[in-house]
Formats: C-alpha cells, structure tokens, sequence
C-alpha cells in the first residue's frame, strides 16, 4: 500500500512553482506610460491623424512582454496646446516618452518642458531647427529639411534637370525652415529662383501667386506647403493650365492629399518623403500597409510609417530593459534600429532618419511610383 506522505514534497513544491510562475510573469512584463500628443485638429489634421494612426498601431503590435499605456491627446494648431497636453501627461504619472507632434512650433514650445523633465520626444517633424537646440531629449524619426531638401532639388537639378525654379513655400517654421535649405542648396549650384513666394496657411485662393509663376516664366515649380495648401495650388494650377513639372515636399506623398485631387490634376507632379507604403515594398512594409487599411479604413502615408517606426524602436527598447525615461533616452540615442522605413541611428543630435526618396504621379492613379532613392 503507497504512502501519501511520500508524495507531500512533490505536491507543495509543485503548489509553489504554480504560485511563482505568474510572479516571474509579472515581474518580466514592463510597463511604460507613452501619451501621444498630435494635432488632430486645424490645418495639420490630416498629417496629425497619420502620425496618431502610426503610433497607435506599433502600440497594438507591442509583445506581450510589454504593456504600453498610450493615452492620445489633441494639440491642435497653437504651441500652448502641445505644452498643455505634455504638462497635463506628465501630471498623469511617470512619463517614459512621448510621441510627440509634428508641428515644428509645438516641438519647439515643448522642448523646454522635456528637457526640465527629463522626458525624451520623438517626432516625425522636418522643421530643421527643433534639432538645433542641443537638447538631448528630443529625436526626430523623419528625414529633416538636411536631408529632405538635399532629395528635393538634386532631384530639380539632376534628374530634371532644370534650372528656372520658381518657389512657393508656406510661412509656418516648417516652410520657413525648408525655404532656408532650399535656397541655400540652389545657391550653392549657383542657381537663383526666377520667382519666390511665401503663402499663409489660410490661403485659399491661388490666383494671385499663380499668375506670379506664369510672368516669371520657370521650367519647373518647388513647392514647400502643408497637404491642404499642396492639394489646393495643384487644383488650381491644373485649371490655369500651368503644365509645369512640379515637385513638392511630404505634404504630397500623403494620400489623403491625393485623394483631394483627381489623378489629372496630379499629372507630372512628384514629391519627397520617407517611404511610400502604398507603392508598396519590402513584405513588412506591404504587412504594415494591410494591417493599416484594415484598423483605420485610410491609407498610410510616411508620417504614419516614421511614427510606427519611432513607436517600435521605444517598445524595442522596454524588451530589452529599458524602464525609465533615461534609460530610453539612452536607447535613442546609441542604438541602431531597422524601421519599416530604414535603419535609424541619432547623429548625436537626435537626427534619426538620413534616407529620402522622390515619388512621382502619373496622372492615371493616385498611386504614385518610388523614382529615386537618396541615402
């Protein structure tokens, strides 16, 4: 006959592996508090939607090693609204990072806050200055106007090969700051724009500033604008029948700025981005591209890429033991890290992005093709 008391070690230690597993579990799973704050209001709207969509979807593709608190905040169009919402996360609980606003003013207004607290942003805002600040907390997921801007006018002057630029840009920072490397690009070829212009975003009626560009007489058009300002001088220089190669900054790599135009109206039109997840890709990217249709009824665009991309490498880093602010600003700033779009690496400044491409419209779709790759 057995006895029971021979089996009474095996069952208790059993009893206590049991009890310590989920422990080990929980102990293993870091959790980190990641607000997102994003203009999804005013004229950014459009870009703002893309940039929360990207952060919101690595999020969703987070392990199970890894709980992210992401609570979505709207910044709206001013510099008081992003320093709102960044101060009203950081009263909400110990902030590990912040996907933060691609408005180059809201950037800028928030650095101080993220430096005083010890918070590291990341953003897909070109606005060249915002890298400027020798603030270590901040780290940009989306080519700057260095290197978006060296993309744009070799494209202008080497594939194109044209030389009469006329250039219409916005008075935002963003179109202020990629004005500056623009012209600073086409003086170094010793090229001076046989036309200039800078336009508000409240700008509705493009007559005026097109009627300029007829008298100036370019072979080709740089545009520097937001998506809806982008949308709205293609309209209306399609009606004019201005028939001029145009190449324009990010704002038209969006499709939700395409799909404001007919495919006609976007005939001979390219533009500079980070990745173009509908022309499709690598197999992640064309994964992405499904996964994203499928949760937010749109398209991607390079902002929602640039912020997924931004969004993974910070859950990358909480897998690998990074807990704390610092300890993902660390991780931001030695680490390399192989995004949908590329490999990001900080140049010690928190540039992360130093790749651009030119996408172009065939006038048949708004389903542009990838034309050129910059490194």
């Amino acid at each position: 006959m057995s006895n029971p008391g021979i089996f009474r070690p095996s069952l208790v230690a059993l009893s206590v592996s049991l009890l310590v597993l989920p422990l080990a579990a929980r102990a293993q799973t870091a959790e980190i508090y990641l607000p997102v704050l994003v203009p999804v209001t005013g004229f950014l709207a459009l870009e703002g939607t893309s940039q929360r969509n990207g952060a919101l979807l690595a999020v969703k593709n987070a392990p199970a090693s890894v709980k992210v608190r992401a609570e979505v905040s709207d910044t709206g169009a001013s510099p008081e609204g992003a320093t709102t919402a960044l101060e009203r996360s950081l009263g909400r609980g110990k902030v590990t990072a912040v996907a933060a606003s691609m408005l180059g003013p809201q950037m800028l207004a928030m650095l101080p806050i993220a430096l005083e607290n010890k918070v590291p942003l990341v953003t897909v805002s070109g606005t060249a200055s915002i890298t400027e600040k020798n603030n270590p907390y901040v780290f940009r997921f989306f080519p700057g106007d260095a290197v978006a801007k060296a993309a744009h006018v070799r494209y202008v002057l080497e594939d194109l090969k044209k030389k009469r630029v006329a250039l219409v840009y916005q008075t935002t920072a963003y179109g202020q700051s990629g004005h500056e490397h623009i012209a600073a690009l086409l003086k170094k070829a010793n090229i001076a724009p046989v036309m200039e212009e800078a336009l508000d975003v409240t700008v509705k009626d493009m007559s005026a500033v097109i009627g300029k560009v007829q008298a100036a007489k370019p072979d080709v058009i740089m545009l520097h604008l937001h998506g809806g300002p982008s949308a709205l001088f293609l309209k209306q220089a399609a009606a004019a029948r201005l028939n001029l190669p145009i190449v324009a900054g990010s704002g038209l790599a969006q499709p939700s700025t395409a799909a404001l135009l007919e495919p006609a109206e976007l005939q001979g039109v390219c533009a500079e981005t980070n990745a173009a997840p509908v022309a499709g890709g690598s197999s992640e990217m064309d994964k992405f591209l499904t996964q994203y249709r499928a949760e937010f009824k749109s398209e991607p665009d390079g902002f929602a890429v640039g912020q997924y991309d931004a969004t993974a490498m910070l859950i990358d880093a909480a897998t690998k033991g990074a807990r704390s602010a610092e300890d993902m600003r660390k991780a931001l700033a030695e680490n390399k890290y192989k995004g949908l779009a590329m490999t990001y690496k900080s140049d010690g400044k928190g540039n992360m992005a130093h790749s651009a491409m030119i996408i172009c419209y065939d006038g048949a779709s708004r389903t542009p093709k990838i034309v050129k790759r910059y490194e």
